[in-house]
């Protein structure tokens, strides 16, 4: 009784590690040194990222008479493609070249390729949307990980964990990461840390997410049913192994 009693508390104390853990993510130190909250995040529009798609459109005159395009449409010059924006973090574009535009808002882009196009067409007005903004969301459950594509420049936190179905129920809604590359690709991403179960971090649920972002809810963990769940085959064979010896002793 005593062997079973003392492989029992190792075992407890072997729930503590990582074995025990093994699906919880991007996980930080205790006293990690999250990056600063600032009010501008929450105004911090779109920029363009690579492998971006751009669905480009231009038109002549400042697009005058653009709402009659359907029935007119030789009366004004249109030109709609795509284009990716390459690693380097510039596309071609016809007639132009190339240009780059990686960290530009879709305004900045859309006023460069104005001013390029200028020199060929007379007041060209340019419509730039990104057809592939996407970001990760981890809502803090195991298998309901999504890759969302975002369907308007100014989504939210709060808008792509709505997205992914809301934090479940093990989900904890005060430790919400928003994970996000450095602008610096030397420097580690940044990681700003959220408490969304309180109305004051409705605030921090209003930054605007950007291309690549990761959102990672920290599932709760549960050590009773996780040790159940593991322990309990460990615990049922060592038991048949014992009443095997006890009964191979009566023999």
């Amino acid at each position: 009784m005593k062997k079973i009693l003392l492989i029992l508390i190792t075992l407890i104390a072997f729930s503590s590690c990582k074995i025990f853990k093994s699906n919880l993510m991007l996980k930080t130190p205790k006293n990690y040194n999250y990056d600063k909250l600032l009010d501008s995040l929450a105004r911090l529009d779109y920029k363009i990222s690579a492998n971006d798609a751009i669905i480009f459109k231009v038109f002549t005159n400042d697009g005058f008479k653009l709402i009659d395009l359907a029935s007119s449409s030789t009366s004004i010059f249109r030109n709609d493609i795509d284009v990716i924006v390459e690693s380097d973090g510039s596309v071609k574009m016809p007639l132009i070249g190339r240009l780059h535009v990686e960290g530009l808002t879709i305004r900045e882009a859309e006023d460069l390729f104005e001013e390029k196009y200028s020199v060929l067409y007379v007041n060209p007005f340019v419509t730039l949307k990104v057809s592939n903004k996407r970001v990760i969301v981890f809502p803090g459950n195991s298998g309901a990980a999504r890759v969302l594509t975002l369907a308007n420049n100014y989504t939210t936190v709060m808008e792509a964990i709505a997205s992914a179905g809301g934090i479940p129920e093990d989900g904890k809604a005060y430790k919400v990461k928003l994970i996000r590359n450095n602008a610096d690709a030397t420097k580690k991403p940044l990681v700003y840390l959220m408490d969304l179960s309180r109305i004051e971090g409705l605030a921090d649920a209003k930054t605007k997410v950007q291309a690549n972002d990761i959102i990672y809810v920290e599932p709760r963990y549960k050590p009773f049913a996780t040790f159940n769940k593991e322990i309990t085959p460990i615990i049922t064979l060592i038991s048949s192994v014992l009443i095997l010896y006890q009964f191979s002793k009566i023999r």
